[in-house]
């Protein structure tokens, strides 16, 4: 089995795709103002949102994290687009490189770099 596609809420699709769009991904389905669907630059992955009125946020929620081999540098350029994060790159005890930030929904939008760590962590469970 492998994850294809995560979909998300969004009040506003089109405002969405716009925000995907610069943090790289590409525009595969238009269906706006009801839909849309974006291919992750690298592999295969999808990503999508879909219309709702009404976005419900509680405790911690939900994370989407997507993995950049050069993290500060993408970081760079992302803020030179206007893109506000939370936290700057942060080395993690989990040996994750990351900073966050929020989409235009208010989703919690997680870019990392992880390298090996992603799948095969030091504490990886045999």
């Amino acid at each position: 089995m492998n994850l294809n596609q995560v979909t998300i809420p969004s009040v506003d699709v089109a405002r969405s795709v716009d925000f995907y769009q610069t943090l790289g991904l590409k525009l595969i389905v238009d269906s706006i103002p009801r839909y849309a669907r974006l291919l992750c630059p690298d592999g295969e992955s999808t990503f999508s949102m879909h219309h709702t009125y009404q976005i419900a946020h509680s405790g911690d929620g939900i994370a989407v994290c997507f993995e950049c081999n050069e993290l500060d540098e993408k970081v760079q350029h992302l803020e030179s687009k206007g893109i506000v994060f939370l936290e700057p790159p942060t080395d993690r005890s989990w040996l994750w490189r990351e900073c966050k930030l929020h989409d235009p929904d208010g989703h919690l939008i997680i870019l990392f770099y992880a390298g090996s760590n992603r799948i095969n962590p030091p504490w990886k469970v045999d």
